[in-house]
């Protein structure tokens, strides 16, 4: 539901405006009957995003971090029988 004021109004009594929309009611503001603008509360900010130890978890495969790769060991010398 909203309620229509003009912008003369709008502008006299902002303040009672923004408490009406922090109350969940939709304000549109018109210009000579004409709507122009829609004043709408904010909606709160997104949980902010998870950093640290375990923000990965259960995005990452790690059923092959335990396996070796024998060219990454190879180019750091870790086989001795290679040269």
């Amino acid at each position: 539901m909203f309620d229509q004021v003009n912008i003369h109004e709008a502008k006299t009594t902002l303040s009672k405006l923004i408490e009406r929309v922090e109350q969940g009611e939709e304000i549109v503001i018109a210009r000579n009957g004409k709507p122009v603008a829609r004043l709408v509360a904010e909606k709160p900010p997104a949980r902010p995003r998870r950093t640290g130890w375990g923000s990965w978890r259960g995005r990452v495969d790690m059923t092959h971090f335990d396996e070796g790769d024998e060219e990454i060991a190879r180019l750091f010398g870790m086989y001795a029988d290679e040269e």
